[in-house]
């Protein structure tokens, strides 16, 4: 999944935004909005990280999501 994906389906993607970082709120995720620079800068704020690794963190959210809509799609498929 990339990014203009994840800000298309932004409703439906803040639950799952909200298992991976725990620490944002609700107004957080509305304020965001899907803007991939503000969530960095929530999390970096919430966590108390730097702003490379904050990006890293969504860096790596955003390959695994991918490797799962990839299995998904291949398990269709089949």
């Amino acid at each position: 999944m990339n990014w203009d994906q994840v800000a298309g389906k932004w409703k439906q993607m803040k639950g799952v935004i909200k298992e991976r970082w725990g620490k944002l709120t609700d107004d957080d995720l509305d304020m965001i909005a899907g803007k991939r620079d503000q969530l960095a800068g929530k999390i970096q704020e919430r966590y108390g990280l730097t702003k490379e690794d904050a990006q890293k963190q969504i860096e790596d959210w955003e390959r695994t999501r991918r490797q799962e809509d990839e299995a998904e799609e291949r398990r269709r498929i089949a």
